[in-house]
């Protein structure tokens, strides 16, 4: 295998997060998830990952983390966008750093980069997403939190069909 390839962080202008942990992350990543191969990271805002998301996928809005595969035979993975706007609101909405939130969602990207798909693997990268976040001390991932998001949704819509609706027992 070739020697490990940098890992480019590339940061817009007026984005304000610890470089330093974010480095150090991505070189994490670099060696010990994807096993040496590089991959490069932009941190911008709301409208580039917009832009993205449309020209891309043709969804009309902000998302947080996008991932573009594309192997080369230098062995970089290829590239993830993430929007810092979004990571910010989410690391206020779960109560941790918005540092902890890019590295959540940067492994999430790195997941999908190396070829794994939640929406079609039967939980292969769950799981995966699921051990790396523990081994990397990493509050709780993408996938596990829509699981969440969808089982309370499921209760509540459950909760409002009972008689007595959500109002519950006296």
């Amino acid at each position: 295998m070739a020697e490990p390839g940098p890992s480019p962080i590339l940061f817009r202008r007026n984005i304000e997060v610890d470089r330093s942990k974010v480095r150090a992350f991505v070189r994490r990543l670099r060696d010990e998830v994807t096993a040496g191969r590089a991959f490069t990271c932009l941190l911008t805002n709301d409208a580039e990952l917009r832009r993205y998301n449309f020209q891309f996928l043709r969804k009309d809005y902000a998302t947080d983390v996008l991932s573009f595969p594309s192997p080369s035979p230098d062995g970089s993975l290829g590239e993830l966008a993430i929007s810092v706007e979004r990571a910010r609101e989410q690391a206020a909405g779960f109560g941790h750093s918005l540092e902890d939130e890019i590295k959540v969602l940067m492994l999430h990207g790195v997941l999908h980069l190396m070829g794994m798909d939640h929406e079609r693997d039967g939980g292969r990268m769950r799981r995966s997403e699921s051990s790396w976040r523990k081994a990397l001390g990493l509050p709780g991932g993408l996938i596990e939190r829509s699981a969440r998001k969808r089982d309370t949704s499921a209760r509540n819509m459950r909760e409002r069909r009972k008689p007595g609706g959500a109002q519950g027992a006296a």
